[in-house]
């Protein structure tokens, strides 16, 4: 069907922050599916390591469920952990353009986003509030508070800027962008009144330095820092009256020897802007040394533990001049790798070229020209993606992974699964369909890594998940209906010709082989008749449920009785759990 052009429809969507590490899909989708109607969802992860960056995205079948949603469900707790709503917002210039964003600092520890929420709700609608926190979950004392109109934050600024809240002042006013931030003090370092000087030991006390230093000009205040014994830190802080008389002092007074101490005299700094600086002047020299060095420095790793800094240049000094050789040490032993650098970059090319895979002592060297921590991370993370892409070439993935397959009720045989047709595509979410019976296959990869969580250790999600839904799959009771050459009467024919319902059929990897499409029923006609003993009213969902394991752990669990029983009670516990929680009606 086409849509006629220019039709918006409404934004459904939201985003939920400062979520717990152990919140999965599953529980976000039991948590919002009481709101409405869920139309999808994702949980942001890292693409290296899968775990969880602490946000994702929810999609509404109606605005209204989304609405509610954020009304009710706001800084609910998830895990222990209060969670953050708020609207999609898909357009980054929107966000960034700094338009009804609220800077507030001098905040009480005591106060969260939740208190602060309802602090400026009272002067429009709120699209984003948030309290800025430490390592340690705890406030650091200033947050954001982002409007839906330019209005609605200029009335905050006026009322509540200069106010006490729990007893302390705090300073409301717009949002700066830290370019904007930079720019200004950059403006403000030209002029200054305070100047901060450093390096004269005992020499001084807070009168020597008032006398030094007021010949420059009329002095507000001046004082020499001190420890707990009264003695002097080595440095002080003077502040004039005009900016011209605090500059004078920095030119005249800076690298003067006073007492046989080099004087520092400079621009009193605050400390994050100190820092700031400091790594500003590090990363250019680490650059510039970089470039200086980039053609003609090696990186040798796998080194014998004999290798010291002289066996090292010995073993490269036949290529060329060496400027410095270094074996990297840690507690006294070797880390088993170093760096050699010559003086031009003929010599390092043919040193790589000789000494890569030579074997010196009782390993084989790896030589390469060295690379940034940087460089070499973003090179290693290129060629594993190019790996994965190349097996997802060479062995598509022909079982979804995160699949929900629904169960029938009623049959009492376990047939042919369905293939699930994927719902309409939403950029990176994991689809649900529209009347929210269940989820089916991904067609996002970015997805398909990140729904991994499901597999064994995980089943309990898996199953939680679809006692939510009260999914159900379609199976087949054998009948007259079937001819003699389908796969479920070829399975059949295979387990009754055993006498005892195919309890003692062998499976194994070679027999799934040869079934191809047809894995899944095999070893779901094999666990049927298994379950059926055990819980012959839930059998065919319980199959179910069972057949989101990996086909080998299946394997394993069918010979293992023990592990497999334990696996049909867990089921049984959290179907019959959630029924007494929501109402479902479980049944086979």
């Amino acid at each position: 069907m086409n849509l006629p052009q220019g039709v918006i429809f409404p934004m459904a969507s939201l985003y939920v922050g400062d979520l717990h590490p152990d919140v999965t899909e599953a529980l976000l989708y039991e948590k919002f599916t009481t709101a409405g109607q869920v139309l999808s969802l994702r949980l942001c992860r890292d693409s290296r390591t899968k775990q969880s960056l602490g946000y994702g995205y929810v999609n509404f079948n109606q605005l209204a469920d989304a609405e509610r949603a954020l009304d009710t469900m706001n800084f609910d707790l998830l895990k222990g952990k209060p969670i953050r709503i708020m609207w999609c917002q898909r357009d980054p210039s929107l966000r960034k353009s700094g338009i009804g964003n609220v800077f507030i600092k001098n905040l009480d520890k005591n106060i969260d986003n939740k208190a602060m929420y309802d602090t400026f709700s009272a002067f429009g609608n709120i699209l984003s509030c948030k309290v800025a926190l430490d390592d340690n979950g705890m406030s650091k004392g200033y947050g954001f508070v982002h409007f839906e109109s330019e209005e609605a934050a200029n009335k905050a600024i006026e009322k509540v800027n200069g106010m006490l809240l729990n007893g302390k002042k705090v300073y409301v006013g717009k949002f700066i962008p830290r370019l904007e931030r930079e720019k200004s003090i950059g403006e403000k370092a030209k002029l200054y009144s305070n100047i901060y000087i450093k390096n004269f030991g005992n020499h001084f006390n807070d009168e020597l330095l008032y006398q030094t230093f007021s010949k420059f000009g009329k002095i507000t205040s001046s004082v020499v820092m001190k420890n707990m014994d009264g003695s002097s830190k080595g440095f002080g802080f003077v502040a004039y009256e005009e900016p011209k008389a605090a500059e004078h002092a920095v030119k005249e007074m800076n690298n003067r020897e006073i007492n046989g101490c080099c004087l520092y005299v400079g621009r009193a700094q605050k400390k994050n802007e100190r820092l700031n600086e400091l790594r500003k002047v590090y990363e250019q020299m680490k650059l510039e040394r970089y470039a200086r060095f980039q053609s003609v420095n090696l990186y040798v790793k796998n080194l014998d533990d004999s290798f010291d800094d002289d066996k090292l240049c010995k073993e490269f000094s036949q290529f060329g001049t060496i400027s410095s050789a270094k074996v990297m040490f840690e507690q006294g032993r070797s880390k088993g790798f170093g760096f050699v650098c010559y003086t031009s970059p003929e010599e390092a090319t043919k040193a790589v070229t000789e000494m890569n895979g030579r074997m010196v002592g009782s390993k084989p060297l790896y030589v390469a020209l060295a690379q940034r921590k940087e460089d070499r991370r973003a090179f290693l993370s290129t060629q594993y993606m190019q790996r994965l892409r190349q097996q997802s070439i060479n062995f598509p993935t022909t079982t979804p992974p995160f699949v929900l397959p629904a169960v029938a009720s009623g049959p009492r045989f376990y047939g042919h699964i369905n293939h699930i047709r994927a719902a309409p595509r939403w950029p990176n979410t994991a689809p649900l369909r529209p009347n929210g019976t269940y989820l089916p296959m991904m067609t996002n990869p970015s997805f398909r890594s990140a729904a991994r969580p499901l597999q064994i250790n995980n089943i309990r999600n898996a199953i939680h998940a679809r006692a939510i839904t009260g999914q159900q799959t379609p199976t087949s009771r054998p009948n007259s209906k079937y001819t003699s050459n389908t796969p479920s009467n070829m399975v059949r024919s295979m387990t009754m010709g055993h006498g005892n319902g195919g309890d003692n059929l062998p499976i194994d990897n070679n027999s799934l082989n040869e079934a191809n499409q047809d894995q899944k029923q095999v070893l779901g006609e094999r666990l049927y008749h298994v379950v059926e003993k055990l819980h012959p009213e839930m059998a065919s969902k319980i199959t179910g449920m069972l057949l989101e394991i990996d086909n080998t752990e299946l394997i394993r669990m069918i010979d293992d009785q023990d592990s497999l029983k334990a696996k049909v009670e867990e089921a049984i516990a959290v179907l019959q759990a959630h029924k007494a929680k929501k109402g479902l009606v479980v049944q086979d």
